[in-house]
């Protein structure tokens, strides 16, 4: 007896989104049919339906260009923000790596010179001892 494991019904609910989706385009194909269909018989009525989606095509782009108009203050707004709020932060950045550059001179200048000499001076003195013969070191 072989069980099989409950597999998801996606591939149902997709097929019915694709029916739905179907439906709903040949609905929309048929309104439009018989919007053009009443639209041919009447001229009157076709005038008054052309003068209306003439104005309601002048006030989608008056809404376009008030939408343009507010995306371009909040872009000037935005470029003030980087220039106020970003270039500070940036110039704090640039002051704090030339305090790490200095810093790291004057060690290197101040603690690693030194101690590098003192290190190669005791090298000399080393060899020198083991070749008088007084410092053996030890292999």
């Amino acid at each position: 007896m072989v069980i099989e494991p409950n597999r998801p019904r996606r591939h149902s609910r997709l097929r019915g989104k694709m029916f739905l989706a179907f439906g709903a385009a040949i609905l929309l194909l048929a309104a439009a049919v018989a919007v053009v269909i009443v639209l041919l018989r009447d001229d009157a009525l076709t005038r008054s339906v052309r003068d209306i989606l003439l104005i309601l095509v002048a006030l989608e782009f008056l809404v376009v260009g008030v939408a343009l108009a507010v995306m371009l203050v909040q872009l000037s707004r935005l470029l003030l923000m980087l220039d106020l709020e970003i270039r500070p932060m940036l110039e704090n950045a640039n002051e704090t790596l030339n305090t790490l550059r200095g810093t790291s001179l004057f060690l290197g200048e101040n603690l690693v010179g030194p101690v590098i000499e003192l290190s190669s001076s005791l090298a000399a003195i080393q060899r020198v001892l083991s070749a008088l013969g007084i410092f053996r070191r030890s292999k």
